[in-house]
């Protein structure tokens, strides 16, 4: 028997090679079974040029010997050739059919080749991300501290001074002091002052002078 089949000892050493290889060729066969032995060597033969350790294993069951593992499958003939892929049945050859076996054995083989398919996980795509932004893009600009529009606050510094912010409050307690330090009525100065802030009614709200 070529080194490259592996002879089935019991049940459970038949579900460690099923479990631990892609694809297991089984030749099911009999001593007493003249053409199991006519196509023996082509099995060998296949076994020798297709197994991949992990991926294509053949391996022989006697029907004797292992009738749990025949009976599993249901094995009435000998001999029988199954293609399993895992614990499952792909492909079933029944009798001396060389032909039919070696299809059916190039066809696994193939398969088998491609190996196992590429996990979903280990496929990176997209822009990538930097530690502590929250899963935000890495593109996305980081915003720092706004400039006061200079241009505005030099060309209308009362309608500067209405937005938010420091520098608009520092114009508007510029322009309100020096409103009201040249006026006779400094309240009513302020009030209509263009700097005054416009409240929710239209009018100005200005601190009261005790």
């Amino acid at each position: 028997m070529s080194s490259k089949v592996v002879s089935i000892t019991s049940a459970q050493h038949f579900r460690t090679i099923t479990s631990s290889s892609t694809y297991t060729i089984v030749d099911f066969y009999a001593t007493w079974c003249g053409p199991c032995k006519v196509i023996s060597p082509i099995f060998e033969h296949l076994a020798t040029a297709e197994s991949k350790p992990g991926r294509i294993t053949f391996c022989k069951v006697d029907v004797d010997t292992q009738r749990e593992v025949a009976g599993t499958y249901g094995i009435s003939a000998m001999p029988t050739f199954l293609i399993l892929k895992g614990s499952s049945v792909k492909e079933t050859v029944r009798g001396a059919n060389a032909t039919a076996l070696r299809t059916a054995v190039l066809s696994a083989a193939a398969d088998a080749a491609k190996g196992p398919a590429k996990s979903p996980g280990a496929t990176f795509s997209g822009q990538g991300k930097t530690l502590g932004d929250g899963g935000a893009s890495s593109s996305r600009p980081v915003s720092g501290p706004t400039m006061p529009d200079v241009g505005a606050m030099l060309s209308s510094p009362a309608q500067f001074a209405q937005g938010r912010g420091l520098p608009q409050t520092v114009v508007r307690f510029l322009g309100l002091y020096f409103t009201s330090l040249f006026s006779l009525e400094p309240i009513k100065a302020a009030q209509e002052s263009p700097f005054a802030v416009k409240g929710q009614t239209g009018g100005a709200r200005v601190g009261t002078v005790r």
